[in-house]
């Protein structure tokens, strides 16, 4: 999930009543709200590295309790204030327990297993970033925000006023559960839809669907076959038409893909991505040479990709060059 979501999570968070746990629990609480994601510093050292880090350990449920008390820490040493060290512990626990349940909610996921398990666990139910969430979030600020600045809280700890914006807090946390609930009763149709079907004859191996826009009643179904994809819109309110899904026919195995699979960017992408589809064509920068790449459906379109890996092989099919790239 964005970044400003969590923010506003952790600020409700503490209107909410935990800021009486103690002073400067308005700080600790955005601020643990966001520090898992201080794993994008791993995009310094280029696009494989981010792939591999961002939401790795920072996100995961072992370390948790550290995180928590870096927050605590930062604030402590930031605002140089005395605090109620188990209480300002079990507020930030809250806030990281927070940011790691709205990232499950979309569809990149978290690895929250680690170390024991890399697998990467997704409900697939919110956009990134999402506009209802954000019209949520903003009913809950928009009466407090006029009479006094959300800065000027988090400066004082909210000692002036430990009340101050509760009810919208309330109800912008309440309603977040509930928009996300409703989501996922929507989510599990459009997941039953796809998978009743048929497509070319062929019944599915495995199917998916995911959230396109900011009409909850549209969903992007991703279809599995033992030689192609199917990409099917859904939509709730018309009737589906698995004719219109867009077939996506994979490569016959060769050795080309398979050196390109053995590069550690191609191993990274694999490990990442659920529905990877193959394209295989020539490189015509070199002589017999071939371009193999694997782009993540669930992310952008095949004509324009928004995740994907990428390997040139010369006229022998030897792999000269990979990469992963990403938008």
């Amino acid at each position: 999930m964005d970044n400003l979501t969590h923010t506003a999570v952790g600020l409700f968070l503490s209107r909410a009543g935990l800021n009486r746990w103690t002073p400067r629990a308005t700080a600790i609480l955005v601020v643990a709200a966001n520090i898992p994601d201080a794993d994008v510093l791993s995009a310094l050292r280029g696009p494989l590295s981010y792939l591999h880090y961002h939401r790795h350990w920072t996100h995961s449920l072992l370390a948790m309790p550290l995180m928590a008390l870096v927050a605590v820490a930062l604030v402590r040493v930031v605002f140089r204030t005395p605090l109620r060290w188990l209480g300002a512990f079990a507020a930030a626990l809250i806030g990281v327990a927070s940011h790691l349940l709205l990232d499950l909610t979309n569809t990149y996921g978290v690895r929250i297993l680690l170390p024991f398990s890399s697998q990467w666990f997704h409900l697939d139910i919110a956009g990134f970033p999402d506009p209802w969430t954000w019209t949520i979030l903003l009913l809950g600020i928009l009466g407090p925000f006029l009479s006094r600045l959300v800065g000027s809280e988090i400066a004082s700890g909210g000692a002036r006023s430990r009340h101050y914006g509760r009810g919208g807090a309330i109800f912008a946390l309440s309603f977040l559960a509930l928009y996300d609930g409703g989501r996922a009763v929507l989510h599990a149709r459009a997941v039953n839809i796809v998978e009743s079907r048929l497509y070319r004859g062929i019944a599915p191996l495995r199917v998916a669907a995911f959230p396109v826009s900011m009409n909850p009643l549209r969903w992007k179904g991703i279809v599995e076959t033992g030689s192609f994809y199917a990409l099917a819109p859904v939509n709730l309110l018309q009737d589906f038409d698995p004719g219109r899904a867009l077939i996506l026919d994979q490569p016959d195995p060769s050795p080309a893909l398979d050196r390109a699979r053995a590069t550690p960017a191609f191993q990274e992408f694999l490990r990442f991505s659920p529905f990877p589809a193959w394209r295989v064509w020539p490189d015509e920068k070199l002589e017999n040479g071939t371009l193999v790449e694997a782009i993540d459906l669930r992310f952008g379109s095949p004509e324009s990709p928004a995740f994907f890996v990428r390997a040139r092989l010369d006229g022998n099919g030897q792999v000269i060059e990979s990469s992963f790239h990403f938008r």
